[in-house]
């Protein structure tokens, strides 16, 4: 039995139903979208799956702190908006039984939608039991029917020990292969994975459904025999990550396979189940500070699965120090034997600037 096994189910079925309503979100209202403007796709998405989530955290561990990603100002403000995410979260939660017999909390009224979502205005730090959220990590990917994740972690004083990733455009098939055609244009069909990892208990996969959560799989990163044949994940927006610089680093390290963009933490669950090899996020910004709900999930599944997972400077990331990685910078991951060899030509291109 998990040390967290309440903690878990609970996280599962939050994510998968949130990932239901971003679903829902898409195919009624994405499509033809490309901004991420006040009335959105991606503004009614990620504020009613962080209701849907918190409202499933507040009811089963009341006392438990909350860092995310949205706040409820907007929704005061704009009567609207507001109403249409009620609706959005009334409807996906009354279609979701087997979740709120173990979830709860149902949210039923408008005034329980905004003090949800303002729940998530913990200020993060190194003691107490912390949840991370993001409700929707990578905006551009959700609209145009790319990858993006729901994404929901759980630290203990600091130490990330239940991770939960929901995946809706990722292949069911854990051993499909990463190709660029996986950032656009996605359908239903085989698609639609949830990522969890247990602190010391490794991490799974298993297929999104509408209902109970469907049977897991156990999941490691590929070992690497040859690291010039590795396929290396990375950001879609230059913004994000130094393009340049990994691509310096893959010459470096004879790598010829192209690079695989995507948005979002559904990098790290591809290269955790092995799809991918290497992940790297470097620095585009001297100031720029990384917000722990876009890493603490991905973070712990990966490290799971068998991989490493440091700043370009080979610390551990730090979850202690509020609501973003104040004492990282950027990201490399990769399986356990070929991390030292991928840091050590980050260190060196990174190096050189």
């Amino acid at each position: 039995m998990s040390s967290y096994a309440k903690e878990l189910e609970v996280a599962q079925l939050a994510v998968q139903r949130a990932a239901i309503l971003t679903k829902r979100v898409f195919h009624e209202k994405a499509k033809g979208t490309v901004s991420k403007d006040d009335k959105s796709p991606v503004t009614i998405g990620d504020f009613g799956a962080q209701a849907l989530i918190i409202s499933a955290l507040k009811a089963n561990f009341p006392e438990d702190e909350i860092v995310a990603e949205e706040e409820a100002a907007q929704l005061k403000e704009d009567s609207n908006l507001r109403q249409t995410i009620w609706e959005l979260v009334k409807t996906t939660s009354l279609e979701d039984e087997a979740a709120e017999k173990v979830l709860g909390g149902a949210i039923k009224s408008e005034d329980d939608l905004l003090t949800m979502i303002d729940y998530g205005n913990s200020k993060g730090g190194a003691k107490g039991r912390i949840w991370a959220i993001d409700p929707i990590d990578g905006t551009k990917g959700f609209l145009r029917g790319g990858q993006y994740a729901v994404c929901l972690a759980l630290m203990v004083d600091g130490d990330v020990k239940v991770g939960v990733l929901g995946c809706p455009n990722l292949p069911v098939d854990d051993a499909a292969p990463l190709t660029a055609g996986q950032e656009s244009g996605q359908t239903d069909e085989g698609m639609g994975c949830l990522f969890s990892g247990v602190l010391s208990e490794g991490a799974t996969s298993r297929p999104l459904t509408t209902g109970a959560l469907s049977k897991e799989k156990s999941i490691s990163m590929k070992a690497i025999k040859d690291i010039a044949a590795a396929t290396f994940c990375e950001s879609v927006e230059a913004g994000h990550s130094a393009h340049g610089d990994q691509a310096e680093i893959a010459k470096k390290l004879g790598i010829t396979n192209p690079s695989v963009r995507m948005d979002s933490q559904a990098k790290y669950a591809s290269i955790a189940r092995g799809a991918g090899d290497i992940y790297l996020r470097l620095p585009v910004s001297a100031t720029y500070q990384e917000k722990i709900w876009d890493h603490a999930a991905g973070d712990l599944i990966v490290r799971e699965a068998g991989g490493v997972v440091t700043d370009i400077k080979g610390n551990r990331l730090d979850f202690t120090v509020g609501r973003t990685l104040a004492n990282n910078k950027g990201v490399v991951a990769a399986p356990a034997a070929a991390h030292p060899k991928v840091l050590e030509v980050v260190k060196e291109v990174l190096g050189q600037k």
